[in-house]
């Protein structure tokens, strides 16, 4: 049996996952993040993105996290995000919707448009694709 340490994935709403895993990869702020048991206790942001859980036995899981923190202690990883998805349940035409509506209010150019909102949520929906797409692959 392979090493494990306890994982939970808490966004703003309700924890969405809580168990034992062998590795967490996931976007950080510092780069790409690869977490085992025993890893160093680190603190560090998360990009949008998906985060992909390997759980006892081998298994994947892929969850999309809208961004947050990442917190890693001796007996525990923990991953508090402002929007956590399990990857089946995103929504492609809904985030493809929005990808859309973001591009065209940042080409419309009119003044009243808050352009870091825009262009923070076309990073997210981008992100949400590519989550979305690296499950599919997953599936294949």
């Amino acid at each position: 049996m392979a090493a494990t340490v306890l994982c939970s994935i808490v966004s703003a709403e309700v924890e969405i996952f809580s168990g034992q895993v062998e590795m967490v990869v996931a976007s950080g702020t510092i780069g790409e993040l690869g977490i085992l048991p025993g890893h160093t206790p680190l603190l560090s942001g998360v990009k949008p993105g998906p985060v992909r859980l390997i759980l006892e036995g081998g298994e994947e899981e892929l969850f999309f996290a809208s961004g947050g923190y990442i917190e890693v202690q001796p007996t525990s990883i923990t991953i508090l995000a402002d929007t956590a998805l399990r990857a089946d349940d995103l929504d492609e035409a809904a985030a493809l919707a929005a990808q859309n509506k973001a591009e065209q209010e940042l080409a419309d150019q009119k003044s009243d448009v808050d352009f870091a909102r825009v262009s923070s949520d076309l990073q997210e929906q981008a992100a949400m694709l590519r989550t979305i797409r690296k499950y599919r692959e997953g599936k294949a």
